[in-house]
């Protein structure tokens, strides 16, 4: 882990496999796929091994980034096919990130605010990417009102956003069948209802209703079975949550569905403004009608190895 900062040292290591399976009800003729499957290296995070492979076999593939640094593939099958399976395997290894004596010592959240228009650097000037609406972050006078329960004058950043990550755990009930991906935020807000797609761009929607930078974190998070029970293949999931930036500590997370400041047990594929911009898998099929998807996750805690 020879690009880490120096005297860090590794607290977590996964092996994570994502299964996405198709089944068409007629033959396709062509697909082409956008992934955003590849885990992100990162200050907190590395990976040892990933591959992906497809089965029918692709017959053309790139891999590349996109606008927001994410890595990317890109494959073609033109083989006709009434199936398609999307097989992507990681070993990520992850360091202790900030805590919560850290994140206590933040700058007033006004602060951090006024500097996102006058601060210059390389930095703020990402940062600001994540400032302004997007395509399922709308503004809506709703959010800021929300949002201010929290972030009361003079409060540090980091502590009302902890603050307003705990009250969405408690004031919106996590219910699979409430919402899909085209579902509003103002529908959410009326039903406090939702899974964690929708709890993730709530709470970057609030804060950037008051001026602060906030970014949509796609990845998975490891599960715990129940005591005494085994862990499940395939039982986990993708998951959702945010980064806030601070300028003293940079992109801090928060996991509004878990109400947790995100530490050694969630694994980041990318970011962007919203679900829109590092969906795992998205493109076109000529042909197919109607389709049923399956997706399974498994999550594995490994041991960490020694050095890392």
């Amino acid at each position: 882990m020879s690009d880490w900062p120096a005297g860090t040292a590794a607290c977590a290591r996964y092996r994570v496999v994502h299964e996405t399976r198709y089944r068409y009800q007629s033959t396709v003729t062509l697909s082409q796929q956008y992934l955003h499957m590849t885990p992100r290296p990162f200050a907190w995070q590395q990976t040892e091994s990933h591959l992906i492979w497809l089965d029918p076999v692709v017959n053309e593939s790139r891999e590349g980034l996109d606008y927001f640094g994410n890595l990317i593939r890109h494959v073609a099958l033109t083989a006709q096919h009434d199936s398609l399976l999307v097989h992507a395997e990681s070993t990520v290894v992850l360091r202790a990130r900030p805590g919560l004596a850290a994140i206590a010592a933040a700058l007033p959240w006004e602060s951090v605010r006024d500097m996102m228009g006058k601060e210059k650097s390389a930095a703020t000037l990402e940062a600001c990417r994540y400032l302004y609406a997007s395509p399922h972050v709308k503004w809506f006078p709703e959010l800021e009102d929300y949002a201010r329960v929290s972030f009361t004058a003079g409060r540090p950043q980091l502590d009302a956003a902890l603050e307003l990550t705990q009250r969405i755990f408690d004031d919106f009930e996590f219910d699979s069948k409430a919402t899909e991906i085209s579902t509003p935020l103002e529908q959410v807000m009326r039903g406090r209802r939702g899974v964690c797609q929708d709890f993730a761009q709530l709470m970057i929607g609030c804060l950037r209703s008051i001026g602060l930078p906030a970014r949509y974190i796609s990845g998975y998070l490891l599960t715990h079975p129940p005591a005494g029970k085994p862990r499940l293949v395939g039982a986990d999931a993708s998951h959702a949550w945010v980064s806030v930036y601070c300028p003293a500590l940079g992109w801090i997370d928060f996991d509004p569905t878990n109400r947790c400041l995100v530490q050694h047990e969630h694994i980041t594929l990318g970011w962007g403004r919203d679900f829109s911009d590092v969906t795992p898998m998205r493109g076109v099929v000529l042909g197919g009608g109607r389709q049923d998807l399956d997706v399974q996750v498994t999550v594995t805690p490994l041991p960490v190895l020694q050095g890392a």
